[in-house]
């Protein structure tokens, strides 16, 4: 680890000098009542509402289409997101109204008929600030522009930024998976990478293949899931950042371990980024325990809060909303407008091969550009709307995961795609402590109908996980 003196030439906030309790609380106090106030007003929205309604009269929501899809994956990638997750799928919400205005949004999974029903007979304008559902509140303000005959990032105020930077993803595979990401994405004009580690590989190994092929200032964001392993954390964070490419750490740490965070921000060389906050992201911040921070699937109203907190302490921050190109468009639109959201986001859009609007832009240099269309900017594909609806993805059964440690030990653990947490996050079967630097590689043992498989599957079964020497 670097020594306490040693200047951090890359991090991205500087915290200053040590200061006494009191000094502390009122210099913060007041640079979080400065960024307060300073926050995007209401004025926008309801200036857009009058301008809205002189143009189309009250609009109100007369139904909400729901339809639930199947999308494939990008053909590189499938075979190894579909060994974590199984096939993806998406919720899409077309919002009419009593105009030709529609409005869409999209989640995870379909939102409770009550949920619906709270929208249906209202008028958009009555959800901003929404703080129901991220994806009927992304449809409600596609409405709100549309009808005023602006881009959305207007609804939050004045723009930050015209390009946004946005980040790519994958899942922790053997070291030429993530070399291959490292080719594909840059290919298609990003410049950061992000996945979550596994102890099922071997990561000084990845970094070595991924630093062998990424062009000059390409960028990883390692994402540790909060530990769960047996290391040393700041052994392994120093080990791992001798690499250029390593961009940014995630969570390496528990989650309530705020005092461990400011230390390990203060000793390490490369930012660290919180993600999982147990308070919100608000004593978290008042302590400076990251140099950025990650705000997961927030309703619109709780993202605008966080956003002033985040001017007012000037930290960094992205939204990580998954989804795809219609969330994509959301969240280039609201960390356009949010003053310090300068960290790349993630949605994944890039890893599926198809979507139901015709926009699906690349980046450029790691920035996308803010759409200036009304509304989103994102125009609906009905005929591929209707083909990802009546798409049906096999599903992917559990399969054997085969580790050999440099020794020659085996070990055999059984992989379920509806719990992928496990790939990442083992220790939470209790079977074995693990190590991300491990000397190891690993195999994916898909079912081929031999008797050799079908034993060792029913041992897993029966013991938890089987360790052998040959």
């Amino acid at each position: 680890m670097t020594s306490p003196a040693t200047p951090r030439s890359n991090r991205l906030l500087y915290a200053g000098p040590v200061a006494t309790r009191r000094r502390f609380m009122t210099s913060t106090a007041a640079g979080l009542a400065a960024g307060l106030s300073s926050l995007p007003s209401w004025k926008a929205a309801l200036q857009a509402q009058q301008q809205g309604n002189a143009r189309r009269g009250k609009l109100l929501v007369t139904d909400i289409e729901v339809h639930n899809i199947m999308v494939p994956y990008e053909d590189w990638i499938h075979d190894t997101l579909d060994h974590f997750y199984g096939p993806s799928r998406r919720t899409i919400y077309v919002v009419r109204t009593n105009s030709d205005l529609v409005g869409l949004g999209e989640s995870g999974g379909p939102e409770s008929a009550d949920v619906l029903n709270n929208y249906i007979g209202s008028s958009p304008w009555d959800w901003i600030g929404d703080e129901t559902s991220l994806g009927l509140g992304t449809a409600m303000y596609d409405l709100m522009g549309k009808a005023a005959g602006i881009p959305v990032y207007k609804l939050f105020g004045q723009r930050f930024r015209r390009w946004v930077p946005v980040g790519s993803w994958t899942v922790s595979a053997d070291p030429t998976h993530v070399a291959e990401a490292v080719q594909q994405y840059s290919r298609r004009g990003y410049t950061w990478l992000k996945y979550h580690l596994s102890p099922f590989e071997n990561v000084i190994d990845q970094l070595q293949a991924m630093q062998n092929v990424a062009p000059r200032g390409f960028r990883v964001m390692f994402d540790l899931t909060m530990g769960g392993t047996n290391d040393h954390t700041y052994e392994l964070l120093e080990k791992m950042s001798s690499f250029p490419i390593t961009g940014a750490f995630e969570d390496p740490l528990f989650e309530k371990n705020i005092e461990g965070y400011r230390e390990l921000r203060r000793r390490s060389r490369v930012p660290i980024v919180l993600h999982h906050a147990p308070l919100g992201h608000t004593f978290e911040i008042l302590r400076r325990a990251a140099d950025a921070c990650i705000l997961g699937h927030s309703q619109i109203g709780n993202t605008i809060r966080h956003a002033g907190l985040m001017a007012g302490a000037n930290i960094p921050f992205m939204l990580q909303n998954v989804g795809g190109q219609i969330t994509r468009s959301m969240t280039t639109h609201m960390q356009s407008a949010f003053k310090t959201a300068s960290f790349h986001f993630h949605s994944d859009a890039e890893t599926w091969k198809a979507d139901v609007v015709k926009q699906r832009p690349d980046p450029v240099n790691g920035f996308l550009r803010v759409s200036e269309k009304p509304g989103l900017g994102v125009t609906l594909d009905p005929a591929e709307l209707d083909r990802l609806k009546n798409l049906k993805l096999p599903e992917r059964a559990k399969w054997i995961i085969k580790t050999e440690f440099a020794n020659g030990t085996k070990m055999y653990n059984i992989a379920d795609p509806k719990q992928s947490i496990f790939m990442v996050r083992p220790d939470y079967r209790k079977l074995i402590p693990m190590s991300y630097n491990s000397p190891l590689k690993t195999d994916w043992w898909d079912d081929d109908g031999t008797p050799e498989y079908r034993n060792m599957f029913e041992r897993i079964e029966r013991e938890g996980i089987v360790l052998t020497k040959d």
